[in-house]
């Protein structure tokens, strides 16, 4: 919820910034973002919503699928989903 409700862009520049993770250098440049209405907290609620309502079909659905966890720095997701594609892990039948 903290990632993407505090995403805002600047009108002017196009430049995308987060309120704690990576705010606007400049107070004037924080006062003309805007955020995007996708991302206020209510819709990312129903996505969520959405989300979990259909998570569990899916994953049956995709049955080959593997989890990652995004929380990571971007090199390890980009390792582990490499490892995946190219030499997958061995599973439990």
């Amino acid at each position: 919820m903290e990632r993407l409700s505090q995403r805002r862009i600047d009108p002017v520049t196009g430049e995308r910034y987060h309120t704690t993770f990576r705010p606007a250098p400049a107070l004037k440049i924080q006062a003309r973002l805007m955020q995007n209405p996708k991302d206020k907290e209510e819709n990312i609620e129903r996505r969520l919503e959405t989300y979990y309502r259909n998570a569990k079909e899916l994953e049956e659905f995709y049955e080959d699928a593997f989890y990652i966890n995004a929380d990571q720095d971007p090199r390890v997701v980009f390792e582990f989903i490499e490892s995946c594609i190219i030499k997958p892990l061995p599973r439990k039948s």
